[in-house]
């Protein structure tokens, strides 16, 4: 099958890995929902909606298309469903299209997208509750560090050094912050999340995915503060999306992000 697809002209490989990504964007929706709902996770349950439990007919159970076919609707119970989930799988089709027309029919290829649905699921759990689960983060470490053993194409000391630097740093930054204001400005889970992105995209990442990522989080916090009362700057934010959005900007910007790097540190 494989050699089928590459035999294809490029548009259409990028075809299959759109209606891929929309596929595996439709699970993570479904992890999404039932990790925060602490439901288990059964593979072989069909879809339903969250507040008739009526179960959606197969043939309306088509990533992207289902939201728009039912009108957003529940077919059941007239119940809204929310835009977020055909959001969630057009966003995962079009991350895994952009990885393969980056990256191309290389190993880091499968570990981008795999690393690119643990980002998009944690990132939406963090929206939420505010919390990035240890069963991503910390198997996402892990993964990151075999990934580079077995990988030809990545070196597990720079893996290692990025796991080592990734958590250390913002946890030195966490124990700073609680020394001098007495309380939690950076949660655990971002430390293992820095962690886990540094055991995948090697230590050179670390410094952009932190500049990026603060820099990302201090415009969307000045915006909210400007738009609604309720914000303030000692209201808390999740901070798991901008360092997710910071580790795929450096995939795609690689070069970029080491000729910064290279900049901040001329040797």
């Amino acid at each position: 099958m494989i050699d089928n697809i590459l035999q294809l002209p490029v548009w259409e490989q990028a075809v299959f890995f759109f209606i891929f990504g929309s596929m595996f964007g439709s699970f993570a929706n479904v992890l999404i929902y039932r990790m925060q709902k602490q439901e288990p996770l059964n593979l072989l349950k069909r879809s339903f909606c969250p507040n008739c439990k009526y179960l959606i007919p197969f043939y309306l159970n088509l990533p992207i298309l289902s939201w728009f076919l039912l009108r957003g609707r529940c077919q059941n119970c007239k119940e809204c469903f929310s835009f977020r989930y055909p959001l969630v799988e057009f966003l995962m089709a079009s991350l895994f299209v952009l990885l393969f027309l980056h990256i191309g029919w290389e190993w880091f290829l499968l570990e981008s997208l795999l690393f690119a649905f643990a980002l998009v699921v944690v990132s939406f759990i963090d929206l939420d509750q505010m919390i990035l689960p240890d069963s991503f983060t910390l198997s996402g470490m892990v993964l990151g560090l075999v990934g580079a053993i077995l990988n030809p194409e990545r070196l597990f000391l720079d893996s290692f050094i990025g796991f080592f630097l990734g958590g250390f740093i913002l946890l030195f930054i966490a124990y700073i912050y609680h020394f001098i204001r007495k309380q939690e400005g950076i949660g655990g889970g971002d430390i293992k999340l820095l962690a886990w992105i540094g055991a995948v995209l090697g230590w050179k990442s670390i410094p952009f995915v932190l500049i990026t990522s603060s820099f990302l989080g201090t415009i969307v916090g000045v915006f909210l503060i400007l738009c609604d009362k309720k914000f303030h700057f000692k209201t808390a934010i999740p901070f798991g999306p901008y360092l997710a959005i910071a580790a795929l900007f450096y995939i795609f910007l690689r070069d970029l992000g080491n000729n910064y790097l290279e900049f901040l540190i001329p040797f």
